[in-house]
């Protein structure tokens, strides 16, 4: 899968496993690359966009296993753009399949 595409895409994937339970960003990371591969570098700049969209809040969370680990959360106005970005992608795979398809 191209970079470019990738990158439309992330936004997408994190606001949607966000939408499911409150993740750290390595979590996120792993659960991400499980389907598609990413690399760690490319999801941090996204989660600081989109807290400062206000899209996420964050809050620590202590962790056994080392540090305190800051937990993503979504927000109400991240919902929103969830389901408009779910809403643009449906459209998008309809069109670009009926192109594949010749249909």
């Amino acid at each position: 899968m191209s970079i470019q595409l990738k990158k439309g895409t992330l936004e997408l994937c994190v606001l949607s496993l966000l939408s499911r339970t409150d993740m750290y960003g390595f979590e996120l990371v792993g659960a991400i690359s499980a389907q598609i591969q990413i690399s760690e570098g490319t999801i941090y700049p996204l989660l600081k966009r989109i807290k400062d969209e206000g899209y996420v809040t964050t809050y620590l969370q202590e962790s056994q296993e080392g540090p305190s680990r800051k937990y993503y959360s979504i927000t109400d106005d991240g919902r929103s753009t969830l389901q408009t970005l779910e809403a643009e992608w449906h459209s998008m795979v309809t069109g670009i399949n009926k192109i594949l398809g010749g249909n």
